[in-house]
């Protein structure tokens, strides 16, 4: 995709400030198409304009509009920032209303039926890596033997915005490191990448393939939201599930967590009335 220069411009300076590839290459994606299907010059485009783009799009969900919206507000401000514009057309613009978003964990019997049905050792390792460690595709695809610490039973994770944690290795976890690389990529790419690591679209696709065999519902990061709700009806606290999934606010955490019906209703069962007699 061909980049008005602009846009080029502003993608040095995001990468210069170190953000991450996926977000830049999106953000960059969403404002090309913008200037493609507008015709419009950055420098010249008005508040107006931008609500026609968004109000032609009424095939875009709440997230996804939200989301766009957010990068238009970072690129009209960086165009400020630079000199490039004097004013800042998104100022007059509403934000869109963001979806609350609710977990989506598998469920204990399709974690079961994931575990227990035939697959490559790489696949079941992927699989316990996301419902054991709660790690995300891209982490996944990552892991290095060096990233493993068996004496005292945890694994490096460089997580979103290239936040760094040990995270505790699970006893199934334990078992499966012996049988991987004890150096280099756990997941290496083709023959025609030679000494990097797999995407992680390729780890979403290579889950997702074994679940959909066994007919269970979710995608491959329900197994995070599996590890999230489970650590919390097990009894660990909001606080403990935060750090183990890496979390800057406890307010995403929450999104991924699930209470149980049954601890909702024994909850409600202990509510009592006459508690001030």
């Amino acid at each position: 995709m061909q980049l008005h220069p602009l846009i080029e411009e502003w993608v040095l300076w995001q990468l210069s400030a170190r953000r991450s590839l996926k977000t830049v290459t999106e953000r960059s994606r969403v404002i090309q198409q913008f200037v493609t299907e507008t015709g419009l010059s950055p420098l010249t485009a008005q508040a107006m304009d931008i609500v026609r783009w968004t109000a032609g799009h009424d095939e875009w969900s709440l997230s996804t509009a939200s989301t766009y919206h957010s990068y238009l507000c970072s690129w009209f401000k960086w165009l400020c920032l630079t000199d490039h514009r004097d004013d800042n057309p998104m100022r007059k613009l509403a934000s869109p209303r963001r979806p609350e978003r609710s977990p989506r964990p598998t469920t204990d019997d399709g974690l079961v039926k994931l575990l227990t049905m035939r697959m490559h050792h790489r696949t079941r390792v992927m699989v316990l890596l996301a419902a054991l460690a709660g790690m995300r595709v891209g982490e996944i695809a990552r892991v290095k033997g060096e990233d493993i610490d068996l004496a005292q039973g945890r694994i490096f994770v460089i997580g979103k915005g290239s936040k760094r944690a040990w995270i505790p290795l699970h006893p199934l976890l334990v078992e499966a490191a012996p049988t991987m690389p004890q150096r280099g990529w756990w997941f290496p790419g083709n023959s025609r990448r030679p000494g990097e690591h797999i995407h992680g679209k390729s780890v979403s696709d290579i889950i997702g393939q074994a679940m959909r065999r066994q007919r269970i519902v979710g995608t491959p990061h329900s197994l995070r939201h599996w590890y999230a709700t489970t650590l919390l009806s097990d009894g660990a606290d909001l606080r403990t599930v935060q750090e183990l999934l890496r979390h800057t606010s406890i307010q995403t955490t929450q999104c991924y967590t699930q209470v149980p019906d049954a601890r909702r209703t024994a909850a409600v069962g202990r509510l009592d009335p006459f508690r001030a007699a």
